[in-house]
């Protein structure tokens, strides 16, 4: 990606080198194997969040505000202009239709963090968290994400974007509308279908968002787009299924399969419209207001 030139945002609360959150936890180098038993027994990431911070309630809290200082290393500046690119691509989204973009706040970490969703640890993966509407990032997770064949700096930023996906969600409404949703449901494999529609609309929000970035600055170099697919395949619920020697399990999956998650991912990149994401229409699902 073509990312130097671009401005940085100011929204990176850079906690990693913290000694304070790199005690205690699961530890980072538990972060795949979590990840996957939570997608194996059909959980939602955020519940695994919940249960961690009930644990871990004396943590010292930190506020929900960046510090002011900006990264100093070329990981922290790569991810604080992706996350600049978001800010401009979602706040010209929103004014188009009338709206204004509340950014929301990155924050790097290694091996644990302190949320408005409890004391979390790396072993959640990337999150959004909901309550304080922040982004939250073990960079540690890249490492993962390549050795599952999700390599490249477009990869990491896919990850982003779709974190971001969710942030949208968020002001949207699309989030509260669906864990309403989730609690009228009447199982298991019921709610793990929601959340998967959900995750593929974050997914598809990725590629809306590099669309647009691209249309803005042309930040898309031969082979991003190959590296972004290939992320998505990376961790589909199927292939982690079968990292973990699993048989596939349709009925558990929370984010999708890998085929999923790249078509989705790819009619973001293709068309640059939100309104290409409704992966809920396609279900038969239709929003209220």
């Amino acid at each position: 990606m073509r990312w130097k030139s671009s401005r940085r945002s100011g929204n990176i609360d850079d906690r990693r080198g913290s000694p304070a959150l790199r005690a205690g936890g699961i530890g980072g180098g538990l972060g795949l194997v979590a990840l996957v038993v939570v997608t194996l027994l059909g959980g939602n990431p955020l519940e695994l969040l919940q249960l961690v911070g009930g644990a871990q309630e004396s943590a010292p809290a930190r506020p929900a505000q960046p510090d002011g200082a900006a990264p100093t290393d070329e990981m922290g500046a790569y991810l604080s202009a992706i996350l600049a690119m978001t800010e401009d691509v979602w706040s010209e989204i929103f004014a188009e239709s009338g709206g204004e973009y509340q950014e929301p706040i990155l924050v790097l970490f290694a091996g644990s963090v302190q949320s408005a969703c409890g004391f979390n640890t790396s072993a959640t993966g990337p999150f959004y968290c909901p309550p304080d509407q922040n982004l939250y990032l073990d960079t540690s997770f890249f490492d993962e994400l390549a050795r599952l064949g999700g390599a490249g700096d477009f990869a990491q930023a896919y990850v982003v974007g779709h974190e971001v996906g969710h942030h949208v969600q968020t002001l949207t409404g699309t989030s509260a509308w669906l864990r309403s949703l989730q609690e009228q449901s009447g199982s298991r494999a019921e709610s793990n279908q929601l959340q998967v529609l959900m995750e593929l609309q974050a997914d598809c929000y990725a590629g809306v968002w590099a669309n647009r970035a691209n249309r803005q600055q042309e930040v898309l170099e031969p082979g991003d787009v190959e590296e972004g697919l290939a992320a998505a395949a990376a961790i589909g619920d199927d292939r982690l299924q079968r990292e973990a020697g699993r048989a596939v399990s349709p009925e558990s999956f929370t984010h999708g399969s890998s085929g999923e998650r790249q078509r989705w991912l790819d009619a973001g990149l293709s068309t640059g419209d939100p309104a290409a994401c409704d992966t809920f229409g396609e279900t038969g699902l239709t929003r209220s207001e």
